[in-house]
């Protein structure tokens, strides 16, 4: 019963990981999802499609790295991406709120220089 139940969860896991990798993809295609953007999402149901594969792999990993539990480790690494694109997501917004100050400057300097042109005129 253990066996069946764990194939359960493998299979469960592999399809939901696939049907993410999918979706990514085409969110891609379609525009919606850029590229360096997806490159983290990608990977991940990567990752989670071959440990689903490969069910003692974790296991083996989290031994070789001295880790006495396998979901110590995976809750690790999954906080330490989480915290890496919560930092890539800031530095991509603070590009983005510089860039629009600078839009919105250089729009309010053109209208003004627009309306003395209409007063000259």
């Amino acid at each position: 019963m253990d066996t069946l139940y764990n194939n359960r969860i493998q299979i469960i896991v592999f399809a939901v990981s696939a049907a993410l990798l999918i979706y990514i993809v085409r969110k891609i295609l379609r525009g919606k999802l850029r590229e360096e953007y997806s490159i983290i999402w990608i990977l991940l149901a990567a990752i989670i499609i071959f440990f689903s594969i490969w069910r003692d792999g974790i296991e083996i990993i989290s031994k070789m790295l001295g880790v006495i539990s396998a979901p110590n480790l995976i809750f690790t690494i999954a906080v330490f991406f989480i915290y890496i694109y919560l930092i890539h997501l800031s530095i991509s917004n603070t590009k983005l709120q510089n860039s629009l100050k600078s839009l919105l400057q250089k729009t309010a300097i053109l209208e003004e220089k627009l309306k003395q042109y209409e007063k000259e005129e």
